[in-house]
């Protein structure tokens, strides 16, 4: 999948009103994501997805003191990190992010999904990789 077919995708099924929005969503999520799994991780799973969007897994903001992978954070603290960096809603977030998932777990026929979901804690997982339609 190329990156304008990817982005396209995360824009029709989050529903949002421009590509502009997707790209801030699809980066929002990716990146919290490279916070929360270990970098190796991080990196196989970019490798599969098209070259821009793997780099916002290869690319993760981080706070001083702080670990850059690997950070334990809770499913409320995982999804306010998106909606933080994203601009958007709590609620919102979660969806939105959760479409983005399903995306990249299509672009690289489940390979995001057997490589990301075992390093994450059951109930995070849990809502990540429910999908879109959930």
């Amino acid at each position: 999948m190329q990156h304008d077919a990817f982005i396209g995708q995360v824009q029709a099924r989050a529903r949002l009103d421009s590509r502009g929005a997707a790209e801030r969503v699809t980066r929002a999520s990716l990146e919290t994501l490279a916070e929360r799994v270990p970098a190796s991780v991080a990196e196989k799973a970019a490798a599969q997805l098209p070259q821009e969007v793997g780099e916002h897994l290869r690319r993760v903001a981080y706070t001083p003191g702080e670990p850059y992978t690997g950070i334990r954070m809770d499913r409320e603290e995982f999804f306010n990190r998106v909606a933080e960096r994203a601009g958007t809603s709590y609620p919102k977030a979660i969806h939105e992010a959760r479409c983005v998932i399903e995306v990249a777990t299509e672009a690289t026929e489940g390979a995001l999904a057997t490589q990301i979901r075992p390093a994450l804690d059951d109930d995070l997982a849990e809502v990540l990789f429910s999908g879109s339609t959930d």
